[in-house]
């Protein structure tokens, strides 16, 4: 069994930041891709950034320029540095992860359970 853990959201207003973490625990032989994705009310969940366990990192447009997203690989722990937040940034944040267990061969994807995140002034 795999747990992701999202902590660090919370009402910033515009332009103020939030860092965002999100922790794997369970039995974790490795890690693929992981990444962080938003619903905002009456909308679909969208990425919003995706990093390889090697670093590379991918942003939707919306976010470019404004978040970073990082790994710490020793400690199973995904990263979003939001800078510059807007209003529109508003929703649900969700972690997500490929994940291989020690009990299976194969490769899953795991969610976490998210974190609100709120800008407003």
């Amino acid at each position: 069994q795999v747990q992701l853990v999202e902590s660090g959201g919370g009402l910033v207003q515009p332009g103020g930041s939030l860092r965002l973490s999100c922790a794997a625990s369970g039995s974790i032989f490795s890690i693929g891709a992981m990444g962080w994705y938003r619903q905002a009310p009456g909308k679909e969940r969208e990425l919003v950034a995706r990093i390889t366990s090697g670093s590379n990192t991918n942003y939707a447009d919306p976010v470019k320029g404004r978040f970073t997203a990082s790994r710490d690989n020793a400690k199973n722990t995904v990263y979003l540095q939001m800078n510059s937040l807007k209003p529109e940034d508003t929703g649900v944040y969700y972690c997500n992860a490929d994940v291989r267990t020690f009990y299976r061969g194969d490769w899953l994807n795991y969610w976490g359970q998210g974190t609100q995140v709120t800008v407003s002034s």
